[in-house]
């Protein structure tokens, strides 16, 4: 690790570091699975789980991770060097920082090209007057072309290291400031749209209405998979394990408690999740269309509503720079992450950090581009399946929960950080204080409740 002395940025406001760590947790898993299982498990009583599930789980290790980046002043990668007792070895976990954004980036990059390759193809009116059947045919189609896969991921790795050469302050905090105000006024427009249309209200009532037969179908197999899917998102939802919130901790100032921040970042993350199945759904049952899960819903299902609408070009266009934004915010985020690895651990100058991992991730995202057309034929987790799902499961069932775990032992345990130094630097500042009572739950309980997320996760992919 380098002991190089150089100077850190810090962020320009709490509002930016608020927006930023928002920026982060909002991903596309809150616009295409969120409001799904929202319908699918209960309506409003599976909101009520799921943030039951975000108070006990999620939030403890996202102050967590806020805690250590800010004693520190560094990526995850050189602060538990920082922080550790003397002698010990929680320092060779910080290599999770780089790994973990390096591999969600290798197929986040791609998808989030998806976004901005719709806003150009539905701007240009490529899709209007299609047929349901020719609008699936265009999607598979652009996935199957190699060079327009990889064009809009390059677009996507460029734009964000661009960002991210420009400073923490200058260009992270500033450009995903706007673009987290942007999705924030696209979103309730859109809101404004759907729940108006004709029909509408059937869409409403299926997505947030308390229905205790869905969540007990199946009996308790079935209120099992309710109370499991709640947890999976409530854990997955705020990108913990990797340092992705440790490194904006390590940018503020000690004048707020990290509690309350991250309480505003959790509602900020949940509200917009919410908000997407208040676009979806209205709109789907307002035009007779099932509301299916994944690719197909964003990509094949709504530009079919879009094509039914009054100006569906126009709402469309706005859906998808929605879309971008949220997904673009991620990637930003992430990727100064990684930069600040570089920085951190190693010593690197910023541009020069930028210009080596632009390249980089250029190079690592190529098979997830090329996985649906000229690398189809390579299914790493069975028939079906591709480099995407492989990446996505080293990530979200691996490096996720296990780097939780280590941020929660190290934060928790005699032999880590300690629970007194933690606290300490959690309850700084004005705002909410860490519930102290909860050090028996945090120490003996939640330990195990990651450790099930991480074999439910083997579960669900291999039975």
């Amino acid at each position: 690790m380098s002991t190089k002395n150089t100077s850190r940025e810090q962020l320009g406001s709490r509002l930016g570091f608020l927006l930023l760590s928002a920026g982060c947790a909002i991903g596309l898993g809150n616009v295409w699975r969120f409001p799904y299982i929202t319908g699918e498990y209960g309506g409003a009583l599976f909101v009520l789980i799921y943030i039951g599930f975000l108070v006990a789980v999620g939030l403890p290790i996202m102050v967590m991770e806020f805690a250590v980046g800010r004693a520190s002043r560094k990526n995850m990668g050189a602060a538990f060097h920082a922080l550790e007792p003397k002698g010990s070895k929680w320092h060779v976990f910080g290599c999770f920082s780089l790994i973990g954004s390096y591999v969600l980036m290798m197929f986040y990059t791609t998808v989030a090209g998806w976004m901005m390759a719709y806003c150009w193809y539905i701007g240009r009116g490529e899709l209007t007057g299609r047929s349901p059947g020719q609008i699936a045919d265009f999607f598979k189609a652009m996935l199957g072309d190699p060079y327009s896969m990889i064009f809009w991921m390059a677009c996507t790795v460029a734009i964000g290291f661009v960002v991210c050469g420009m400073g923490v302050r200058n260009g992270v905090e500033r450009v995903v400031k706007y673009m987290m105000f942007g999705l924030l006024i696209l979103m309730l427009a859109l809101v404004g749209r759907a729940v108006t249309l004709p029909g509408a209200e059937a869409g409403i009532r299926f997505y947030l209405l308390p229905d205790v037969d869905k969540m007990m179908q199946g009996g308790f197999h079935g209120l099992f998979t309710v109370l499991n899917a709640a947890m999976g998102q409530a854990f997955f939802t705020l990108s913990l394990g990797i340092g992705a919130m440790e490194i904006f901790g390590s940018y503020i100032g000690k004048s707020r408690s990290l509690t309350g921040e991250a309480i505003h970042i959790a509602a900020l993350d949940t509200f917009v999740a919410l908000m997407a199945g208040l676009i979806i759904f209205p709109a789907c049952f307002a035009f007779g269309v099932d509301a299916e899960m994944g690719p197909g819903l964003i990509f094949v299902t709504l530009p079919n509503i879009f094509n039914s609408m009054t100006y569906g070009n126009f709402w469309g266009v706005l859906f998808f720079i929605f879309m971008s934004f949220a997904a673009l915010s991620t990637v930003i985020t992430v990727f100064e992450n990684i930069v600040s690895y570089f920085i951190d651990v190693w010593g690197w100058a910023r541009k020069t950090a930028v210009w080596f991992n632009g390249v980089l991730l250029f190079i690592l995202s190529l098979p997830c581009a090329l996985g649906f057309n000229k690398l189809s034929h390579i299914e790493p987790l069975g028939k079906g399946s591709g480099i995407l799902d492989l990446e996505d499961f080293i990530v979200s069932n691996n490096l996720l929960p296990i780097g939780s775990l280590v941020f929660l032992l190290f934060c928790c345990q005699p032999w880590g950080w300690n629970w007194e130094n933690f606290l300490g630097e959690a309850d700084q500042g004005k705002g909410v204080r860490f519930p102290h009572w909860l050090k028996p739950y945090l120490r003996y309980v939640l330990p195990w409740i990651v450790i099930l997320v991480l074999v439910q996760g083997y579960i669900n992919k291999l039975f």
